[in-house]
């Protein structure tokens, strides 16, 4: 009989399950309940998005002490830094654009006479 993992594992696989209820929620659900679910998710600092740096940032530092001891190549701590630095990063470009998702959220307040937003082309732009 193999041991149960650690606690820690199980929590993580867990996680990794709800995540996927989440998305497939996501898929479904009316515009302005993704929305605010959207809007939690991609929060920088207490969403998704932002616990998920925090827990990478955390496993950097891990890394980082690992590898200083040779018990890990430096590679991996390095990898690890790049990822929290590229997720933070992404947090920063989503934020610029918060409002704008919590205002689909809201929607007109004006009533009935609100102008519906135009549709735009869609144009990548990419900053570094």
């Amino acid at each position: 009989m193999h041991p149960s993992p650690p606690y820690a594992v199980r929590l993580a696989d867990e996680i990794a399950r709800q995540i996927q209820v989440l998305n497939n929620h996501l898929a479904q659900l009316p515009a302005g309940q993704a929305t605010q679910v959207l809007g939690r998710i991609l929060d920088a600092e207490d969403g998704l998005l932002g616990r998920v740096t925090s827990l990478v940032i955390t496993g950097s530092h891990f890394a980082k002490d690992h590898a200083e001891r040779g018990a890990l190549p430096a590679e991996v701590w390095l990898a690890l830094g790049r990822a929290a630095n590229q997720l933070d990063d992404i947090g920063l470009d989503l934020d610029e654009h918060a409002d704008t998702i919590r205002a689909l959220d809201t929607g007109p307040t004006t009533g009935a006479a609100a102008v519906q937003p135009a549709a735009s082309a869609l144009v990548v732009r990419r900053r570094r």
